[in-house]
């Protein structure tokens, strides 16, 4: 098991992000949570890790604190919850968040994730209620320093909503409303803040 990474970071482009770490390019998904607290290209980065190993790949996953990887860690074991649809939950709400749904009984801001259906909602409720472990401290691992504004930034961003499973027409509506001088990451966090409300 990959505990840890720590390495360059050289490439993101949400979900995906590429650490050098001596020389070996690790390919790690992860939430939108951790995108929002990346550093610049060039910088180090500590992620905070899980390996999903199956017949046809092995996946990658990183997180900016331990908690969202206990979190993650913990919805994959739900029934019907896969490591994509845990990455969703995950981008679409922080663990604290996530955990106050849970105990609130809250379905209907879980509906409002992609991906999350009626029953998968309450499914995670009745499961997660009386186990859901204590979140702690939230151990930020990386430095939060604010992304360069790219070439189009909304473009990235629907295509990163995309991959979290809106659909286009739905991500470009998502974003239309943003101001054009925020970052990628901004952009992509005002819109999953606006789709939960």
């Amino acid at each position: 098991m990959i505990g840890f990474l720590r390495g360059k970071l050289v490439h993101k482009a949400p979900p995906l992000l590429v650490l050098d770490v001596q020389g070996v390019g690790y390919e790690v998904e992860a939430p939108m949570t951790t995108f929002y607290d990346l550093p610049l290209l060039g910088a180090e980065v500590l992620l905070h890790t899980h390996l999903v190993v199956r017949e046809d790949a092995h996946s990658l996953f990183g997180f900016a604190s331990e908690s969202d990887r206990t979190m993650f860690r913990t919805l994959i074991k739900i029934n019907g919850v896969g490591p994509k649809l845990a990455l969703t939950i995950l981008s679409g709400q922080s663990a604290e968040e996530f955990h106050r749904c849970i105990h609130n009984n809250d379905t209907q801001a879980l509906v409002r994730l992609p991906g999350v259906g009626k029953k998968t909602a309450e499914r995670l409720v009745i499961e997660l209620r009386d186990s859901l472990p204590s979140l702690g401290e939230t151990t930020i691992s990386t430095a939060a320093i604010a992304a360069p504004v790219s070439a189009n930034p909304k473009q990235e961003a629907i295509s990163a909503l995309c991959s979290l499973g809106y659909k286009p027409l739905d991500a470009a509506k998502m974003v239309q409303n943003i101001a054009d001088d925020k970052s990628c990451e901004d952009i992509i966090r005002l819109a999953l803040q606006s789709a939960v409300r």
